[in-house]
């Protein structure tokens, strides 16, 4: 009887010990906190042309959530890069400077996110300009932007070279400079053979 009271003693105390062990065991631990990470606006490429496509994705926003796109277009700078210099009759080249377009109304259009808030646009740009486009999550209230330079519609079998016509004249006035001497030297050799044959042939008197 009293090794019975002994066993059931210790088992009761084991219990006891055992109880808040299995409890932490059995709670769920906390997630661990991860930073989220930052909204961003990318583009397939930095430079195209009038017509291209501009393949525009954001990651880092909202879950499902609405995110809102705006397009704001200034003018292109004095040069462009990646233009042909026009080449001058001569072989020289020039500078070619692009054509100013007056500033666009910003324009606006609008995305859905997946699960992991990452959302993909196409953009097709109609004229010339630098293009910022601003991606802003409705719900999460993130923003991201990024710049492409959109240049002039290629010319098919333009060949990258642009004529200038402010040299146009130059060699039509070299061919008539050259007109003009040669008759120059017809008009003296004429006069020559002239007076040639009037000494030559006259009878002395």
């Amino acid at each position: 009887m009293r090794l019975s009271r002994i066993i059931m003693a210790l088992t009761a105390g084991a219990a006891v010990v055992l109880a808040p062990t299995a409890a932490g065991a059995a709670a769920p631990q906390p997630a661990p906190d991860y930073p989220p990470q930052p909204p961003a606006l990318t583009a397939n490429r930095s430079t195209v042309h009038v017509g291209q496509p501009i393949v525009l994705t954001c990651t880092g926003f909202g879950p499902n959530e609405t995110v809102d796109f705006d397009v704001s277009v200034a003018p292109l700078a004095a040069s462009v890069p990646g233009q042909a210099p026009a080449r001058r009759s001569d072989g020289s080249t020039v500078a070619m400077a692009a054509v100013a377009f007056p500033q666009q109304a910003p324009q606006h259009f609008t995305a859905e996110t997946n699960a992991a808030g990452r959302c993909t646009v196409t953009y097709r740009p109609t004229e010339p300009g630098t293009y910022t486009f601003t991606a802003t999550g409705r719900e999460s209230g993130r923003t991201a932007s990024v710049t492409v330079t959109v240049l002039p519609k290629k010319k098919p079998g333009g060949g990258g070279q642009l004529p200038v016509t402010g040299d146009s004249m130059g060699t039509p006035l070299k061919v008539g400079g050259g007109l003009v001497g040669a008759g120059a030297v017809l008009m003296l050799g004429s006069l020559v053979w002239r007076r040639r044959n009037r000494f030559g042939m006259g009878s002395p008197r």
